[in-house]
């Protein structure tokens, strides 16, 4: 078996308007398609897609579940418009070797890494 690449990565939540505020509110996120009757939204990013999805009362929203990093082009001005919006942090901003990173959670509980890759 041989991975090609990640089709998507999609993000259960519970309700799609409150979901829609904050994915395209706050993170500034464009729809790039729709279906199952609104009950599945897709956002592209760069080549990649990320999917908020309210389809299932058994798959649900969970604080422990993956997480999906977004890469910022600036990571200082993403972390000051997320305390704006009065987002939640799991995690605060901090730096690794590589990195700068900050967890955040969506309206459901869901976790968001918040990165900048390091230039070397």
């Amino acid at each position: 078996m041989k991975i090609k690449e990640i089709g998507f990565v999609a993000i259960p939540v519970t309700d799609m308007d409150r979901a829609r505020k904050f994915y395209e509110g706050v993170l500034g996120l464009k729809e790039s398609g729709r279906f199952l009757e609104g009950k599945w939204i897709e956002y592209g990013i760069g080549k990649d897609t990320l999917v908020i999805a309210s389809i299932s009362d058994t798959w649900t929203p969970s604080d422990q579940g993956t997480g999906a990093a977004l890469e910022m082009e600036d990571f200082d001005e993403a972390i000051a418009e997320l305390r704006k919006a009065k987002v939640k942090f799991a995690w605060e901003p901090f730096e690794s070797p590589v990195c700068h990173m900050a967890i955040v959670q969506d309206p459901d509980g869901n976790k968001l890494i918040i990165h900048k890759l390091k230039t070397s």
